[in-house]
């Protein structure tokens, strides 16, 4: 039997895991979780280095911080590029299973199960913050403020008491508009809880989209998400970005588009165009726009804003936009467009994100992403203000410390939170639905 099951799996292919076929989209949620977590350090410790939402508001610094800002901000930490990776990367996972089994059922449980997946993890980050803060009062961060000279981190809004804590929850998951405002984001460090409500709302758009695929012909789909994505770009919705999720998803289980991508575009007779080709000069085009903004004429970072419809002013062109609020941007877009084409396209990307490191960050993202705020805000300032006040240490020692302390405490949090909240929500998820079922 030993020697049959030999000469079988010569000749016979293995069959591929469906869980590690996807392994790459985790990794890739990794890689964007440790930018995130640079992004995060950087503009509460060393914000010099961080690009603000217009040029009045970038810190000055020592001049290496400025280089650093200009010539490496748009790679490793850029803020826009990396909350708008998370949406687009969620619209390509959650199609997955219904792509794969397009059944009511499928689709009635994924309706189901997101709310309740999310919702825990963001009550129990929110109560977190509302009890170490009401434990420890938020004066110390006025005086890092003035001691630092760190404009660019926020006021956080103190949560009153459990009946506000309640409503900023609820409204988390309920409010569409204006993110960046709501009473959930403003109080919780470097204000970016928004990004799950958006991930929320965007999660339906995508799930209300996907319906139509075993009903409709691939070519027709092709052509109406693109319909789709450039309506949601003129009315400047998230929709853009998550469609294009969706679209990827389609085509890559539907459409075998790894595999047209790998012969190319076809040109003119026997001639195509490496799929790369394309990919790179949409990204490019991308850096490029990151490049001008950051380094060239930081004036325009935000005039592409006002190519879009204004639905809610003038009912022109959208110049009454509000910078401080998330928005979907066209650079951004570009960048994530081309890189995930490619990514789709090539089997040496696929393995360098399935590696170990990148797929462990990938599967805690969301709880990396909870705690390295509330670890930073609270450990870290409190130690920075001792060592630099008390032991009259020197910045940049104080915050070589401060990184390391703030990722020792952020690995095992993480983990904890991991394990205790974010999979107890899924299998809470799980069961729930399996209950109202039967």
């Amino acid at each position: 039997m030993e020697s049959i099951r030999k000469v079988s799996s010569i000749i016979l292919p293995k069959t591929r895991n469906p869980e590690h076929e996807s392994e790459y989209l985790v990794g890739l949620k990794g890689a964007f979780a440790l930018q995130a977590f640079v992004w995060m350090f950087l503009q509460t410790f060393v914000p010099a280095t961080i690009n603000g939402v217009d040029a009045e508001s970038n810190v000055p610094g020592p001049e290496y911080q400025v280089v650093l800002r200009k010539v490496l901000s748009v790679l490793f930490w850029n803020e826009n590029l990396i909350y708008s990776a998370f949406i687009i990367i969620s619209a390509r996972c959650i199609s997955i299973p219904f792509i794969k089994n397009a059944t009511s059922a499928q689709v009635a449980g994924s309706l189901f199960r997101r709310g309740i997946r999310l919702f825990f993890p963001a009550a129990v980050s929110l109560a977190l913050v509302y009890i170490i803060f009401s434990s420890i009062g938020y004066e110390y961060l006025s005086t890092y403020k003035t001691k630092s000279g760190n404009t660019m981190i926020e006021d956080i809004y103190q949560i009153p008491n459990a009946l506000v804590y309640f409503n900023s929850i609820f409204n988390l998951f309920w409010v569409t508009t204006n993110y960046g405002t709501q009473a959930a984001a403003q109080a919780f460090p470097t204000q970016t809880l928004w990004v799950i409500s958006a991930v929320f709302q965007q999660s339906y758009t995508v799930y209300m989209a996907e319906v139509i695929i075993p009903y409709t012909r691939s070519s027709w789909r092709i052509k109406g998400y693109f319909v789709f994505i450039l309506t949601a770009f003129w009315v400047q919705s998230w929709a853009w970005f998550s469609i294009t999720g969706l679209m990827l998803a389609d085509m890559v289980h539907n459409m075998d588009y790894k595999a047209k991508a790998q012969r190319g575009i076809h040109i003119w007779k026997q001639y195509r165009c490496p799929t790369w080709i394309p990919c790179v000069l949409v990204m490019g085009a991308g850096y490029l726009m990151e490049y001008i903004y950051v380094a060239w004429r930081p004036e325009y970072q935000n005039r592409e804003f006002e190519g879009h419809a204004g639905l809610y002013y003038s009912g022109g062109l959208n110049s009454n936009y509000d910078i401080h609020q998330p928005q979907a941007r066209d650079d951004n877009y570009l960048i994530l467009a081309g890189f995930m084409f490619l990514l789709e396209s090539y089997d040496t990307l696929q393995t360098i994100l399935r590696n170990p490191l990148l797929t462990y960050l990938g599967r805690r993202a969301l709880s990396w992403f909870i705690l390295q705020s509330i670890i930073a805000y609270t450990a870290g300032i409190k130690l920075w203000l001792h060592l630099t006040g008390t032991k009259h240490w020197a910045v940049a020692s104080a915050n070589v410390v401060c990184l390391l302390v703030c990722l020792v405490v952020t690995i095992p949090s993480a983990e904890i939170f991991h394990r205790l909240i974010d999979r107890p929500s899924q299998w809470l998820a799980r069961r729930a639905y399996q209950w109202i079922k039967s």
